[in-house]
């Protein structure tokens, strides 16, 4: 799907997608809660979508959402609204980050890459507005190591795309890897379906 294609399916699926959020905290929750529990200073949540990631980070940091989706932003207002939080929300594509370089001491995402029409070009626009000796946070989803569950995905993949613009069988290693990105250290869980990273940044 194209930016635009992603931006008119999500207008129909904000709901739906706040609704379900505390499901997807549930399975989620504890590996957001690892990778993002301990970053600082001004924080970029890129495809923030509904603000699920907004409870897991320190109250202390200085908080900015983007997403393409002013749907989605609308319902990232109400979570900070809850959550009794600051922060700001801006309309913007993950593949062309309207900030300058070096801008943020830490950069965020979840269950973000699988949707990017280009993948790559978003988390080299994530190295390139993280200060070099911030940090890169993602919590991804992919194919499983687990045979019935890896062939199952793959048999619903094309469907699930068509429905979510989401690529359910990626591996996201392999994505971390052709953006140029240093792994520091990565997790994988959930049969394998989901992988966690810290990335350092490039001093480019």
């Amino acid at each position: 799907m194209s930016a635009s294609e992603i931006k008119a399916s999500y207008a129909e699926l904000a709901d739906s997608m706040h609704r379900f959020e505390r499901i997807d905290r549930a399975i989620t929750g504890r590996h957001r809660r690892h990778r993002f529990g301990d970053v600082e200073g001004e924080v970029l949540d890129v495809a923030c979508g509904t603000g699920t990631n907004f409870r897991y980070l320190p109250e202390t940091v200085e908080l900015v959402g983007i997403d393409i989706s002013p749907e989605m932003l609308a319902k990232a207002e109400a979570t900070l609204a809850d959550l009794g939080r600051d922060g700001t929300l801006r309309e913007m594509d993950a593949q062309d980050l309207d900030f300058p370089d070096d801008s943020f001491d830490a950069v965020i995402s979840a269950l973000s890459t699988c949707t990017f029409p280009e993948p790559v070009a978003a988390l080299r626009e994530m190295d390139r507005v993280c200060k070099p000796e911030g940090t890169i946070r993602l919590v991804e989803h992919g194919r499983s190591d687990v045979g019935p569950i890896a062939r199952f995905q793959e048999w619903r993949a094309d469907a699930h795309y068509e429905q979510m613009g989401c690529r359910w069988t990626q591996e996201p290693r392999d994505v971390v890897e052709a953006a140029g990105l240093s792994i520091e250290e990565t997790s994988t869980g959930l049969f394998g379906t989901i992988t966690t990273f810290e990335i350092n940044p490039t001093d480019e």
